[in-house]
């Protein structure tokens, strides 16, 4: 027998919406994070009884309101097209994995019609779920684009120290679990007695969990004396520039801080406009301010090797055979650095990919480098909102990160903002500062506890000298946050296929059982 829908369609539908553009206001700018306890109960309220037709429009209609609004961005440069393309594409796949949630919710009360299944294995099964439409939007297609997840609005709040232990994909389970187990107990009928408030302690422990649970400590190990420099160059696709100015914008604003006591130089992801692997006087250039500093430069620059091109961190010293180090970006981004299926794309939007006419190759090396004997983790650009990035430099050894991006294709809008709450978000994860510098902001330093030490403002050249703490010892999201990612996306899956096949089982059983006849009478004589 099919449950009856909590809501009828004409209502879920608003209602899904509504739940969408809710949870917009938890992502920055607003960064209203206590949205996404409004936001997920209407969203979860809107798919349950549904049937998946139903559901697959109900969660399209949510993932619609969210990712047009979230992914607005997209539309700065380049026009309504990547912006429609990309928000259809997420909503489609959050209208495809509405539809397991809504069997959870099917199958999994008639498996376990008890307390302590519709109370906690069903909002479990449930969050895993929601962890599991996560981890294919930040999968697939072309690897995926993990933007708008659900702990990422907690960067500000005082629930993010709990993804120190678990990672973000942790986060985002106990939020939804906390919401789901909340709208089970609004469920289950009227309060008769104070007994009936035993509902309420899956839900309200895992708030008190969220909101108590302390930051994982790790070690201090000193400071790292860090120059930053934002020089607000020309650095977007469509600014007017001429050759190396974006480098000249750099050096510009490296100006002011020249003679300051550094333990290196950072620039943002293209802050030299030009290879100096094959640039002799850019090399030179760089060469001498490496040694008016007396400090090695950390430097974002295209490299050529090959026929390949590379978006490279390079670590640049005075009077060595540089780069010393290299790091590349791991993830170019998909109809931004490169065009995966270009015959095929161009033949409905021929203008706009042929744009991007460089493919940038991804790279494979560890994301850290050795300076002056600190370990420094890495991330380019959009590196920063994947786990595996940033789990893999601080399994390196990373005592500090530093994120070196190009928000000028963006300005004006919350991008450089929602990039930002990942880069708070990764500091606390990780229990280590972190150096998010852009070309044009927003730059800022933060501390091991996701608090704003030092910042430049955005859309304007400056450079900012500071005394960055370093840690050391690693934090159970670094150590087994990709288990836990995994057992929580994917396990959900597996365990609703398995709660699927039981309640399958059992009802073969019911009608097996409903179809055999009747105790036969027995004679008189008996």
């Amino acid at each position: 027998m099919h449950p009856r829908a909590v809501l009828p369609l004409w209502l879920a539908l608003p209602t899904a919406a509504g739940a969408g553009l809710v949870l917009t206001t938890a992502f920055p700018a607003p960064s209203w994070w206590p949205a996404v306890f409004v936001a997920v109960p209407l969203a979860l309220l809107s798919l349950i009884g549904r049937r998946s037709w139903s559901a697959v429009l109900v969660g399209f209609v949510f993932g619609a309101a969210l990712f047009f609004v979230n992914l607005s961005f997209t539309a700065r440069y380049l026009g309504s097209v990547p912006w429609i393309a990309l928000s259809t594409l997420e909503a489609a796949l959050t209208a495809v994995m509405a539809v397991p949630i809504t069997w959870a919710y099917r199958w999994m009360p008639r498996l376990a019609p008890g307390p302590w299944g519709r109370l906690v294995a069903l909002p479990a099964l449930v969050a895993g779920l929601w962890v599991s439409r996560e981890e294919l939007l930040g999968t697939f297609p072309y690897g995926g684009f993990p933007w708008a997840r659900l702990g990422v609005t907690q960067a500000s709040s005082p629930l993010a120290d709990v993804a120190s232990w678990t990672g973000m994909s942790g986060l985002s389970f106990l939020i939804v679990f906390a919401c789901a187990a909340a709208v089970e107990c609004v469920r289950r009928g009227r309060w008769r007695s104070w007994r009936d408030a035993r509902r309420l302690i899956p839900a309200l422990a895992t708030v008190a969990a969220l909101l108590l649970v302390p930051q994982f400590p790790t070690t201090d190990a000193g400071s790292m004396r860090v120059g930053a420099v934002q020089g607000n160059g020309p650095a977007g696709y469509f600014d007017a520039r001429q050759p190396y100015d974006v480098f000249r914008a750099q050096l510009a604003a490296t100006e002011p801080i020249v003679g300051e006591k550094l333990d290196v130089l950072l620039w943002p992801e293209g802050g030299v406009d030009a290879d100096p692997t094959h640039n002799a006087p850019v090399a030179r250039q760089l060469d001498a301010l490496a040694e008016r500093v007396q400090s090695p430069l950390l430097i974002g620059a295209v490299t050529l090797r090959g026929d390949e091109y590379f978006n490279s961190s390079l670590v640049w010293q005075a009077g060595a055979d540089n780069p010393v180090q290299t790091y590349d970006k791991r993830h170019p981004v998909p109809f931004g650095e490169y065009v995966p299926d270009r015959w095929f794309y161009r033949q409905f939007a021929p203008d706009l990919i042929d744009l991007i006419q460089r493919e940038y190759t991804p790279g494979t090396a560890t994301p850290a480098v050795d300076i002056g004997g600190v370990t420094v983790g890495l991330a380019i650009c959009f590196d920063v909102i994947y786990d595996d990035v940033i789990r893999d430099g601080a399994q390196a050894g990373a005592e500090v990160f530093m994120f070196q991006t190009n928000n000028a294709d963006f300005r004006g809008t919350d991008e450089n903002l929602q990039q930002l709450a990942f880069a708070r978000m990764r500091a606390i994860e990780s229990g280590r500062s972190v150096v998010n510098l852009s070309t044009v902001g927003t730059s800022q330093v933060i501390g091991p506890d996701g608090r704003t030490i030092d910042a430049l403002p955005e859309g304007e050249p400056g450079a900012m000298v500071t005394d960055v703490p370093l840690r050391t010892g690693m934090t159970p999201a670094m150590v087994a946050g990709g288990a836990v990612q995994s057992l929580l996306g994917w396990g959900s899956i597996a365990a609703l296929a398995l709660v699927g096949l039981l309640v399958r089982r059992g009802s073969r059983g019911e009608r097996a059982a409903h179809r055999t006849p009747g105790t036969t009478k027995t004679s008189a004589s008996d």
